[in-house]
C-alpha cells in the first residue's frame, strides 16, 4: 500500500516525455464498448485506478475483459447485468455513463450515484433533461439512479449549460434511439469528439461533436473495432506546468498542441517557451515568470482541471495573479495546503489572489482530490527541501505513472510504501 509521494525538490526537468492516453476519453469509451454487437478492442489507454474499477466493473457486469500495456480487448456479448455494484461506482464519477449504455442493452438501468472527487456540486440534472427527452424514465431514489423505457426515440435535447457529463450521456441514449437526435449547447471538450469517433467507428453516425451541436441518426446496429484513445490533455497540462514550474527544457511527446491553446497562451503571457510540433510540445523557462491572471471556462477556455497545478506555478510569480473559478464552487481547498508551504493566497468567494513570493518550502500536505494532487506535485517541484503528499490514491485515479515520467526527466521523486 502507497503511503505517500515524496519529492525532493529545486531540480530543474530536462528531458523528453511521452504522455498517456486520454483519462477523460477511456471513461467514456470503456462503457461504450458494451453498445457493440462483437468484441471491441481500444488503444492507448492510461493505466490508472479509474480503468481499472472500470474494467471490475464490466466483468461484475459479465463482459469479458482483457487489459495489458494499454491496450483492452473487450467482449460485451455475455453482459447479463443491469447493476453495477455500490461499492465500485462509488469509486469514480464517469459510472453514470453506464446507465444510458445498460438502458440501450436492457430497456433498464439501477446504477449507484456516481462518486468521484469532492470538488462541489455536480448534479445530474441535464442528464435526466438529456435521457428524459429520448425516452426514458427517469428517477433517483435512496442513492440509486434508475432509468427504464418502453422505447427510444430520437428528439431535440437543449442542454441548460455545456456539461461534459451530460452530453456523454445524452450521446450514449442517442445512439439507441430510433430515429435522429439533436442536442443543442453540447459540450465541446475533445473527449466529447473522442467518444463520437469511437461510435462512429463501431456504425454509429454522429456528427458535429467539438461544436454546441450534436447530430445523432440514432438505432444502427453496433460492431466492434479498434480504436486508440487521444492522448491526456490535462496529463499534458500538467507537463507543461511542472517544466515551466522548475526552469526547465522539456519536450512532451504524443501530445495534441491544439487542446492546450489556452494553457499555452498563458505560459507564453508568463514568460515561457512554447514550441509546437505536430505531436510535441517544447517547454523552456528561465524560472523568471510573470503573474497573469486566470479564469477557468469550459473548452476551449481555460481547463478548470488545470487551475489547481497552475496556482501552484503562480506561488512564485512576480506580481500578483487572481484565479477565478467559473466551474466548481469548491475548488479551492487545496489552497490550504499551498500555504503551509508559504503560498501567499487570500480568497475572496470564487476567486483567488496569488501574490508571488521567492520560493516555497517543502511541507507534509494531503491531497484533497485528483488535480489538488497535481498541485502539490508541482509545488514539491518547486520547493526548497523534501515535500511529502499524503492522499496519493487521489493521484493514483488519473496519472499514469506520474512519478516514473518525472523521474526520467531528472526528478527526485518516489512513491513510499505505508510501514
Amino acid at each position: 500500500m502507497i503511503e505517500k509521494l515524496r519529492i525532493q525538490g529545486g531540480v530543474r526537468l530536462k528531458g523528453e516525455v511521452a504522455v498517456s492516453g486520454g483519462k477523460n476519453a477511456a471513461v467514456a469509451i470503456i462503457p461504450a464498448a458494451l453498445l457493440a454487437h462483437s468484441p471491441c478492442t481500444i488503444e492507448n489507454l492510461p493505466d490508472i485506478d479509474d480503468v481499472h474499477v472500470l474494467i471490475d466493473m464490466l466483468r461484475w457486469l459479465g463482459a469479458g475483459v482483457e487489459f495489458q500495456d494499454g491496450v483492452m480487448q473487450i467482449d460485451p456479448t455475455t453482459v447479463d447485468k443491469y447493476q453495477p455494484p455500490y461499492d465500485l461506482s462509488s469509486r469514480m464519477r464517469a459510472s453514470y455513463y453506464l446507465a444510458p449504455v445498460l438502458l440501450g442493452l436492457f430497456g433498464c438501468a439501477e446504477v449507484p450515484m456516481p462518486g468521484g472527487c469532492d470538488i462541489g456540486a455536480r448534479p445530474i440534472d441535464q442528464t435526466i433533461k438529456g435521457m428524459t427527452a429520448l425516452g426514458a424514465d427517469v428517477r433517483v431514489e435512496r442513492g440509486v439512479l434508475y432509468v427504464s423505457t418502453m422505447g427510444l426515440s430520437g428528439s431535440e435535447v437543449y442542454l441548460d449549460m455545456p456539461s461534459v457529463g451530460a452530453t456523454v450521456n445524452t450521446m450514449l441514449t442517442a445512439v439507441s434511439a430510433r430515429g435522429n437526435t439533436i442536442i443543442y449547447n453540447g459540450a465541446k471538450e475533445p473527449h466529447i469528439v473522442d467518444l463520437a469517433n469511437f461510435l462512429n467507428s463501431m456504425g454509429a453516425r454522429i456528427k458535429g461533436a467539438g461544436t454546441d451541436v450534436i447530430r445523432v441518426m440514432g438505432g444502427r446496429p453496433l460492431h466492434g473495432s479498434n480504436y486508440a484513445v487521444i492522448p491526456d490533455q490535462i496529463e499534458t497540462g500538467t507537463l507543461m506546468i511542472a517544466a515551466a514550474a522548475t526552469g526547465g527544457d522539456v519536450v512532451i511527446t504524443g501530445a495534441i498542441p491544439t487542446h492546450m491553446e489556452a494553457l499555452s497562451a498563458k505560459l507564453l503571457e508568463m514568460g515561457v517557451y512554447v514550441g509546437e510540433d505536430d505531436d510535441r510540445i517544447h517547454i523552456r523557462s528561465d524560472g523568471n515568470l510573470r503573474a497573469v491572471n486566470i479564469k477557468t471556462q469550459v473548452y476551449p477556455g481555460f481547463p478548470t482541471d488545470l487551475q489547481q497545478p497552475m496556482a501552484a506555478l503562480l506561488c512564485t510569480a512576480n506580481g500578483s495573479s487572481t484565479i477565478t473559478e467559473t466551474i466548481f464552487e469548491n475548488r479551492f481547498r487545496y489552497l490550504e495546503e499551498l500555504k503551509r508551504m508559504g503560498a501567499d493566497i487570500r480568497v475572496f468567494g470564487r476567486t483567488a489572489v496569488v501574490d508571488g513570493i521567492d520560493r516555497l518550502i517543502a511541507a507534509p500536505v494531503t491531497a484533497t482530490d485528483l488535480r489538488a494532487g497535481a498541485s502539490m506535485i508541482v509545488a514539491g517541484l518547486m520547493a526548497e527541501g523534501i515535500t511529502d503528499i499524503y492522499g496519493v490514491n487521489y493521484i493514483l485515479r488519473g496519472y499514469d505513472g506520474i512519478d516514473r515520467k518525472l523521474r526520467s526527466l531528472g526528478a527526485k521523486v518516489e512513491m513510499v510504501l505505508r510501514g
